[in-house]
């Protein structure tokens, strides 16, 4: 029998990177992102996943002290992907898995919806303490396939 048995899943790929503790960092995970979904042909939505990236990244660098590197890790499986994002401060992200009533960006600033819009585009998101601090993740499922009409 040649390849794999239909029931067979592939095994996740995956890119690990350390990123600076500067704004320079978005650019870069969204660059890294957007190459890790072009690897698939079915991935999750690659628009959705640099938004999100780019709002924990820099989250990351504007919350966090120190200069040490931030760290971004994607994966990507048959289901979708998981992005997450390690930083050193081991504090949880605000209440990034269940809002307060405080918590409602001011419609008049031009920041504070970066929470809002991971817990709303992602399939599921949330943190976890890690050895050197922590790490934020979201979850995006694959995207349906778009089918074009006939002309």
């Amino acid at each position: 029998m040649n390849g794999p048995a239909l029931h067979d899943t592939p095994a996740p790929a995956s890119w690990r990177i350390a990123l600076p503790h500067t704004a320079a960092a978005v650019p870069v995970a969204r660059a890294l992102v957007r190459t890790a979904m072009a690897e698939l042909e079915h991935s999750a939505d690659s628009d959705t996943a640099e938004l999100l990236t780019a709002e924990l990244v820099a989250n990351a660098v504007k919350h966090t002290a120190g200069d040490g590197p931030i760290e971004l890790v994607v994966e990507l499986m048959a289901t979708g992907c998981r992005v997450e994002v390690h930083d050193p401060d081991p504090a949880p992200p605000g209440n990034l898995t269940a809002p307060g009533p405080a918590e409602a960006p001011d419609p008049w600033q031009e920041h504070g919806r970066g929470l809002l819009l991971i817990r709303t585009l992602s399939s599921s998101c949330g943190h976890r303490p890690t050895d050197s601090g922590k790490a934020v993740w979201f979850r995006l499922p694959v995207a349906p396939v778009q089918r074009r009409l006939p002309a």
